[in-house]
């Protein structure tokens, strides 16, 4: 009985020694897709961000636009805070918010988180903040470097110009 565990050991041994060297082939380096473009990338620029005054204790709303000029898709894979213990990102379907774990950011395009559609969820919060305080949110993505935000916050009312 012991020579096949040992062959299945081995081959097992084998197959992940297989899998780590073929994760080592790419000639960029930056851990991109295969069929990406050499030099391709994301390049991301959040604007026009807020969140409006919560009107409960534990949970606020939060959004901005995330442009990305770049030549390469990237996606929103989670937000961090020290103003909440949880942030979800949310999506509205038929008026109906479901969480998601992640938002595509497309390249030459931008990711709208807006009233009413996908949008931040901060959960839990350590505190409420008031109109005229800011709030800084980490936004991490898939391939781009996490980047950071402050927020301020605007009256509970407040819908930004279009």
């Amino acid at each position: 009985m012991r020579l096949p565990r040992r062959t299945a050991y081995a081959a097992t041994a084998a197959l992940a020694g297989t899998l780590a060297l073929g994760g080592c082939g790419s000639s960029s380096g930056s851990g991109s897709d295969s069929d990406s473009e050499p030099g391709a990338r994301p390049e991301l620029k959040p604007s026009g961000a807020y969140m409006p005054q919560p009107v409960m204790n534990d949970m606020a709303g939060g959004f901005m636009v995330i442009e990305n000029k770049g030549d390469e898709d990237d996606k929103l894979t989670s937000v961090t805070t020290d103003i909440a213990k949880t942030v979800e990102m949310h999506k509205t379907v038929d008026q109906q918010m479901q969480q998601v774990k992640s938002f595509p950011v497309p390249a030459d395009g931008e990711l709208a988180l807006s009233r009413g559609g996908n949008h931040l969820m901060f959960l839990d919060l350590k505190r409420k903040p008031a109109e005229g305080d800011k709030v800084t949110v980490k936004l991490h993505f898939e391939k781009s470097d996490p980047i950071t935000v402050s927020v301020p916050v605007k009256a509970t009312n407040y819908t930004p110009a279009k």
